[in-house]
């Protein structure tokens, strides 16, 4: 048995789990990651967007209980009602924008060169926000209304440029629209559920001709992989975030950019379609 493509597996799943909820692109990554391991056809893209379900399901179990109480509550109780209703606004423009554009999108952008410049140019947006003086208006989850839920929506629309990053779009987003620190990064935890597991039940409808048993071991490993790192990432981002701003994942995005730029530049390493 050739284990070489559950070593494939194992890392991308990693690197999904690592990247999903920082401001750092998990997209971009992964297609970084695929390029240097050679997987990045038809059938590693399909996986890249299906180990996804293993991140969703890490922010599910971390939220446990904060999602049964939701479920208990939705026919009675406003907060319930309203906290899925956000959710369902806040979904709506990226699904639009992804189902209008995604092809177009994908054609053009989902290439190592235009991630590295989102990455750059996604730093120092970050920069930018963090150096603003934070004019906070809503400290928690429960205090989002509607119009606020429509405009982190929007913010999230951004991510569908590869290597803008899906949460650091919403997060960032929510800190320049008055929200905390801690409410934007759980917003962009719960948006996740239904944006991410959207995606991954379109795409394996469009996908399903290129599944195979065979290739269950993938999935697998994959999807543990994802849902192991992706849960020890959400812990300690909480935990981050109470006493630090996003300025380190900033320069991370930047001098990260600036390597891709710089190997493919030099011939260093043999990005495809650049």
């Amino acid at each position: 048995m050739d284990i070489y493509p559950l070593f494939q597996a194992l890392i991308l799943g990693v690197v999904e789990g690592l990247t999903e909820f920082l401001p750092i692109s998990s997209t971009g990554h992964l297609i970084l990651a695929g390029d240097l391991l050679d997987f990045n056809d038809e059938r590693g893209k399909l996986f890249e967007i299906v180990i996804q379900s293993g991140a969703i399901l890490a922010v599910v179990w971390e939220y446990r209980h904060r999602f049964a109480d939701v479920l208990r509550g939705l026919p009675g109780d406003p907060a319930a009602r309203r906290f899925v209703t956000n959710l369902a606004i806040a979904f709506m423009p990226l699904a639009v924008l992804g189902l209008s554009f995604g092809t177009a999108i994908k054609a053009h952008l989902f290439q190592p060169v235009p991630v590295a410049i989102a990455f750059i140019v996604g730093g120092f947006i970050i920069l930018w926000a963090e150096r603003r003086v934070h004019s906070i208006t809503i400290h928690s989850v429960d205090d989002i209304g509607p119009r606020d839920a429509l405009k982190l929506g929007l913010a999230q629309a951004v991510a569908l440029i590869p290597g803008t990053s899906r949460s650091g779009s919403t997060i960032i987003g929510g800190l320049f629209f008055g929200l905390s620190r801690k409410a934007a990064t759980e917003f962009s935890f719960f948006l996740a559920v239904p944006t991410l597991g959207a995606a991954t039940v379109y795409q394996l409808w469009k996908g399903r001709h290129l599944l195979a048993w065979d290739d269950l071991g993938l999935w697998v490993v994959g999807f543990i992989s994802a849902f192991i790192s992706a849960f020890f990432c959400v812990r300690w981002l909480l935990r981050y975030i109470s006493t630090h701003d996003f300025t380190i994942f900033a320069w991370y995005r930047i001098a990260f950019g600036i390597i891709v730029l710089l190997t493919w530049q030099f011939g260093l390493v043999d990005w495809t379609n650049p």
